[in-house]
């Protein structure tokens, strides 16, 4: 299924989103029309019933440069901007829908990731790099803080010191320094994101729904369960998963020593 968009393409098939940020000659900086169609699309994926997985990422060398700036036209002598705004209307509600989204959120990072976009790769749930590809948190460098959740992530993900050196001194992380850092998931070279791509559709398409929401769920609480809370979850889950049918395909695969074909139930 596609539809009919401008600065985004985005598929719908075999229940696997697919979302590309298409503003190749702006590095796919966002704007309000790129903002309104993201929510566009994740109204269609909220009511997919057989969704199984969404993967993002960009067109041309970039993936995200962050917000485009020259949207914001210039004020009169002497006034200040609300910068919350747009905060609280786009990207507070765009992080928050890829966080619940209760599928995989995979991130094919093809170039740079500045600002906001930056912010977006650390929203999902697995980041692929091509090697060329850099992170910037260059906030500091206009006088402001990272947003978009970046002060959220960052030091979850990297630990604070790691998290505290990006942000202040906004210095280019490489995507190889990112994998070491564990900032993404794997760092590949530039000319596999298309197989990558392809791989990843196919194993969101054919995997376990289910068990991958879980998982996604029980690992988004654990930073804030104590243990004996996280043990108590991860049994509600699993007996929710014990009683799949994915599961009792996996027991006979397993028996069988064949590969398993899920369906997602």
């Amino acid at each position: 299924m596609t539809q009919a968009y401008e600065q985004i393409r985005f598929t719908l098939e075999d229940g696997v989103g697919v979302i590309t940020l298409n503003r190749p000659d702006r590095l796919n900086s966002f704007t309000a029309v790129m903002h309104a169609e993201l929510a566009r699309a994740l109204d269609t994926l909220e009511a997919c019933a057989e969704l199984r997985g969404l993967v993002i990422t960009g067109a041309g060398r970039g993936f995200c440069a962050g917000q485009d700036l020259s949207e914001r036209k210039p004020l009169p002598a002497g006034q200040r901007r609300d910068l919350s705004e747009g905060l609280r209307n786009f990207y507070r509600p765009l992080v928050l829908r890829l966080r619940a989204l209760p599928v995989p959120v995979v991130c094919l990072v093809n170039g740079v990731a500045a600002g906001a976009g930056a912010s977006l790769v650390f929203a999902c749930d697995v980041v692929y790099a091509v090697e060329s590809a850099r992170f910037i948190q260059a906030f500091s460098k206009i006088g402001l803080l990272p947003d978009a959740g970046g002060t959220w992530f960052l030091p979850r993900l990297v630990g604070s010191a790691r998290a505290m050196g990006a942000a202040l001194f906004g210095d280019t992380v490489s995507a190889r320094q990112a994998e070491q850092w564990g900032l993404i998931w794997r760092c590949i070279p530039d000319g596999d994101l298309d197989a990558t791509r392809a791989q990843v559709v196919a194993t969101l398409a054919g995997g376990p729904t289910r068990a991958y929401a879980a998982t996604k769920q029980a690992l988004q609480a654990a930073s804030g369960n104590t243990l004996a809370q996280q043990l108590d979850l991860e049994c509600d889950l699993q007996q929710q998963l014990g009683y799949t049918d994915d599961y009792l395909e996996g027991m006979r695969a397993f028996a069988e020593k064949r590969p398993p074909a899920f369906q997602g139930k």
